[in-house]
């Protein structure tokens, strides 16, 4: 199983090292960001597992980002860093949906306990809808099978479906080939042909009746991968 990856925004640079030396050692993959903009780039461009965020930041307020986290990422884990006398800004952050906070100074071993329970009740949670509707028909998860409105039904393999539903709880959302490729192939990204990934949606258009020319199912978001339509997207 690949390792999760923790994305660290803290200004810092001593805390931040600190931080992320202790993560490394406990086998997690970093990504790390001393600014709000940089934070919020690599939130939307790279899965991650888990979000440290320190809530003040050089170029802007920390729950901004926290705002632009939970609009693409809902169920992202969230845990915010703040300084004591910062009863407030914690306040703020849990309503916006951070799962946890942790007051600095803190120690290493607080920071980690905390990051696992976190992630476990991540795992815990419902990771999306029993059935997905589309245009025709609808797909049921569990059955990994497309029946549509005239009655008919249409079997698809776990890849196919693994990629349908991970699509249909991201709706609206464009998902890139190297995203696909980590959360339902569980494959680094680098090195891999994303040829995969196309021959792959290119067999569920077919499976969907989504005309390849003119998909109102799934979409090709130009330069970024592909988009499961809400109503009225492919319009």
């Amino acid at each position: 199983m690949a390792a999760r990856r923790v994305l660290v925004v803290e200004d810092d640079p001593a805390i931040r090292r600190g931080i992320v030396d202790a993560l490394r050692f406990e086998g997690y993959e970093i990504l790390e960001a001393g600014t709000r903009v940089e934070g919020q780039r690599l939130a939307e461009r790279i899965p991650c597992d888990l979000v440290l965020l320190d809530l003040v930041l050089p170029d802007g307020d920390g729950l901004e980002l926290l705002r632009a986290v939970r609009k693409n990422r809902p169920t992202l884990p969230v845990i915010i860093l703040t300084a004591r006398g910062q009863e407030e800004d914690r306040v703020n952050g849990l309503k916006l949906g951070a799962d946890d906070y942790v007051v600095k100074p803190f120690s290493v071993r607080e920071l980690l306990a905390r990051a696992g329970a976190v992630l476990r009740r991540s795992a815990e949670r419902p990771t999306g809808t029993s059935r997905i509707d589309f245009p025709g028909g609808h797909f049921e998860v569990e059955r990994r099978e497309l029946s549509f409105d005239d009655g008919s039904r249409v079997d698809l393999s776990e890849r196919e479906a693994d990629t349908l539903r991970y699509l249909g709880d991201n709706a609206g959302r464009a998902i890139s080939r190297e995203e696909l490729l980590e959360r339902v192939w569980h494959l680094p990204a680098r090195g891999v042909q994303t040829r995969t990934v196309d021959m792959t949606m290119a067999r569920l258009r077919e499976k969907l009746r989504d005309d390849s020319e003119e998909p109102r199912v799934i979409l090709t978001v130009r330069g970024k991968g592909y988009m499961f339509a809400t109503r009225g997207a492919a319009s």
